[in-house]
């Protein structure tokens, strides 16, 4: 769960930097685009935002419609999902390689809704694992607990190392992102899904391992 919300800060930085000021991760961030852009505020862009919200609205659906029906925890469809994020990156990445500097405004969308299609379809099977305080794509949620439940306040002060490292790794992941770029605009979404691909494999194999050691249980 870490190492994805890494993946997108990866992705909201090319998103937002390579592809017109659009978050492919952050909803928030492109609600918060659309109404200033709305009002006419600094010739802010329209379609790419609404584009990225409606396909990672699909993009979840798309992930809650497969895992609604599996217990809560990693599955053989929990796999199927990651996998599908990452060879969606993949895809992605090659897109961006291809066309270069050169990309025509019609495959920069296209580029987008699929990236935040992407990001949308990983946040709904990363929700469905249900690790507390980690939902690898906000961590307004994150910042927040980790105010309020402090010693400092008299809270009681639990999950502070995950809150942090969430919060840590989506900005490290927003730095990777930008430094990337400015070798090429592909690199980054490789790196995202090299990450995914990862993350997919081993929790895979680790599901089984749980699956093996608990009777009746499935992977």
């Amino acid at each position: 769960m870490l190492a994805l919300t890494f993946s997108t800060g990866i992705a909201d930085a090319v998103g937002y930097l390579g592809l017109d000021r659009v978050f492919t991760g952050n909803m928030t961030g492109n609600v918060v685009i659309l109404g200033m852009a709305l009002a006419g505020a600094d010739d802010l862009p329209v379609v790419g935002p609404l584009l990225a919200f409606a396909t990672f609205l699909a993009g979840a659906a798309l992930g809650g419609l497969v895992v609604r029906s599996q217990d809560v925890g990693w599955t053989g469809r929990t796999t199927v999902l990651f996998g599908v994020v990452g060879v969606l990156l993949v895809a992605i990445a090659v897109t961006l390689a291809v066309f270069d500097a050169d990309m025509p405004y019609g495959v920069q969308l296209a580029v987008t809704g699929s990236l935040a299609a992407a990001m949308g379809l990983q946040a709904a099977t990363a929700r469905h694992l249900a690790v507390k305080e980690i939902t690898t794509v906000v961590v307004t949620s994150a910042i927040t607990g980790l105010a309020m439940d402090s010693r400092l306040v008299g809270g009681h002060g639990k999950h502070v190392r995950r809150r942090v490292a969430a919060i840590a790794l989506i900005g490290a992941g927003a730095c990777a992102g930008a430094l990337l770029l400015q070798v090429h605009v592909a690199w980054g979404v490789a790196l995202a899904a090299a990450i995914t691909l990862a993350v997919t494999v081993l929790g895979h194999a680790r599901g089984r391992a749980s699956a093996a050691e608990t009777p009746g249980g499935r992977p």
